[in-house]
């Protein structure tokens, strides 16, 4: 004797595979989400920065001439990025991760290009006699480094890159004067703030 089957149930069916494909693909994009999110900079490494740029700001701000106040940030610039490479290899090793994950070598490749235009402005704005602008470029140059590598980061790094983005937009109509305190304001002030979010938030 043939089966019969009901045309509710036919029907169900489908829907039920559906779901199934919907849950799928959810847990492919929480799975993604979660690669992704790994902090090129980690909090606390950034809480560092912050505590080095202001550390830096108050002795540039005793500089007598153009040329130490630059050699200052410049190496204010070089103990940013030991501190940096030592707060990724924390936490990769505290995930046990590699040191640069698909993640992290995205942010890298993003973030060095406007990094290397600002050293290049920095040059020609010296040589130029617009010493005025520097500080505004590196805020504005970072920032932008911080917004395109963010992509491939938390949300709040991008967030982060749009401040010292807005910050160095205002700096670049200050006199040079106010340089220092911009410098501080976003390599200092904003470090540590977002630092603090993020090692809250992202674990470290």
């Amino acid at each position: 004797m043939a089966t019969v089957r009901s045309i509710r149930a036919a029907r169900a069916e489908p829907v039920s595979l559906h779901t199934h494909a919907m849950d799928n693909l959810r847990l492919i994009r929480e799975t993604m989400e979660r690669a992704g999110s790994f902090t090129a900079v980690p909090g606390w490494g950034g809480v560092a920065i912050g505590v080095s740029a202001l550390a830096a700001a108050v002795i540039a701000a005793r500089q007598p001439t153009l040329e130490r106040w630059l050699v200052t940030w410049m190496l204010e610039a070089a103990l940013a990025m030991v501190l940096a490479v030592l707060a990724i290899k924390r936490k990769a090793d505290a995930a046990k991760g590699p040191l640069l994950s698909a993640p992290a070598r995205r942010f890298v490749l993003s973030f060095a290009p406007p990094l290397f235009v600002g050293g290049l402005l920095t040059a020609v704005l010296y040589r130029a006699g617009f010493p005025a602008a520097i500080p505004g470029t590196w805020l504005l140059l970072y920032g932008t480094g911080v917004v395109t590598g963010g992509a491939f980061s938390v949300r709040v790094v991008p967030v982060m890159g749009l401040c010292f983005m807005s910050l160095g937009a205002v700096a670049l109509f200050c006199p040079f004067a106010w340089g220092t305190l911009f410098l501080a304001a976003g390599f200092g002030g904003l470090h540590l703030a977002f630092g603090i979010v993020i090692a809250r938030r992202y674990g470290g």
